[in-house]
């Protein structure tokens, strides 16, 4: 201890001031950005930027259709990866859609059964296109955010050789900040937690070399956002 306020002393002395023990205030912050930025837009705004960043930085393919039109625009996806095998989420709200049972009819789709086990994650290493429900978007990064669950298998978007992700249009966050104010509600609510989030920004790349980008490296490679308009 002696040593140190020594140490301190002998510092404060060479910068010509007095020893402080307690730091001074921190000045007011000239803006606060990483609550703030982007949460100006309206929806609109909000989907055009999401998806013009999707689309030219992330890469990914993007589409905007209606409720009613939802389970053929995710056949046509299908149709166009692949065709088949296709994997879904078992995910009620894709189910709701009627995206999973068209699916299962056109395609013949298997869906995620947490029954299954190890099985899983074979039909899905073995599928063309994995189509799973994002919670949100992230309109500065263009990423989507997952949740995983028994019956949301991780590897649903991560092991077959193209995903579609569906959104809704209102579900659009600003950014990182606005999805952990979601988490905090969640938790203030008693909600249960989502065992895993994971942020997805459009097919595999990497830039590592010579900031080259390269596309399906570890992943799937091809990424399609399938926005449910569900809002004016």
């Amino acid at each position: 201890m002696e040593n140190r306020d020594n140490f301190l002393a002998d510092i404060a002395r060479q910068l010509g001031r007095k020893v402080r023990h307690i730091p001074d205030p921190l000045p007011t912050p000239a803006n606060n950005y990483a609550s703030t930025r982007l949460t100006e837009l309206t929806l609109q705004q909000r989907c055009d930027a999401f998806t013009d960043v999707a689309a030219n930085v992330m890469l990914a393919h993007c589409e905007i259709v209606s409720e009613a039109d939802a389970a053929q625009a995710a056949y046509r996806l299908c149709d166009k990866y692949g065709h088949a095998p296709v994997i879904v989420s078992d995910d009620r709200r894709l189910v709701e859609l009627g995206i999973t049972e068209c699916l299962q009819r056109e395609c013949q789709a298997t869906v995620w059964d947490p029954r299954l086990g190890e099985e899983n994650i074979r039909l899905a290493e073995q599928a063309k296109v994995g189509v799973v429900y994002a919670e949100h978007g992230l309109t500065e990064s263009g990423g989507v955010v997952l949740f995983s669950a028994p019956e949301r298998g991780r590897s649903v978007s991560l092991l077959p050789e193209s995903s579609i992700f569906v959104i809704r249009k209102s579900t659009l966050l600003p950014r990182v900040a606005q999805l952990a104010q979601r988490l905090h509600q969640m938790a203030q609510n008693g909600e249960r937690m989502p065992s895993c989030i994971n942020i997805i920004g459009g097919p595999s790349s990497t830039a590592d070399i010579e900031l080259i980008k390269v596309v399906g490296v570890h992943g799937p490679i091809h990424a399609a956002y399938l926005i449910i308009e569900d809002c004016e």
